[in-house]
């Protein structure tokens, strides 16, 4: 297995929308994608984009609001009511490869391999395996996904 780019950074709010508004007026952010539902897993996605260099992509900031009570998100929010990064994602070139590799480790991955909000397959690594960090693992975009570099 080889370790990819850094693909986005999964920060959890109450919402989106006024983390847009942060990111814009604060950070100075100026290209968001457009929110959307990933009912699979409860939430609302929004991708801001950051600068790359040489006309590249920089790491993007996923914004994960929750659908509803029962959102996984919903449990991380009642613990940072104002928001909080949430997990990093790492691309792989082969999602089973890399799925095979991190249980041949001994690390425990959260739920089945599916397809994440990039239309990619994906799958979570437990924070306590990954030093403290929530790591999803995501096959690298192809041309034509959600968003690619």
């Amino acid at each position: 297995m080889k370790l990819g780019r850094l693909n986005h950074i999964g920060v959890a709010t109450p919402s989106i929308e006024q983390s847009i508004r942060y990111y814009r007026d604060v950070m100075g952010a100026t290209k968001f994608h457009e929110p959307f539902d990933l009912e699979a897993q409860g939430v609302k996605v929004c991708f801001v984009d950051t600068p790359g260099e040489d006309g590249t992509n920089g790491t993007q900031i996923e914004l994960i609001e929750p659908l509803g009570p029962d959102s996984p998100i919903a449990k991380f929010l009642e613990k940072n009511p104002a928001g909080a990064q949430h997990h990093l994602c790492y691309e792989v070139e082969d999602i089973e490869d890399a799925r095979t590799w991190f249980e041949g480790l001994g690390k425990r991955i959260l739920g089945p391999t599916r397809i994440g909000a990039h239309g990619t397959p994906i799958f979570f690594l437990h924070p306590k395996d990954m030093m403290g960090q929530l790591t999803e693992i995501m096959e690298t975009p192809k041309s034509g996904a959600h968003w690619s570099n």
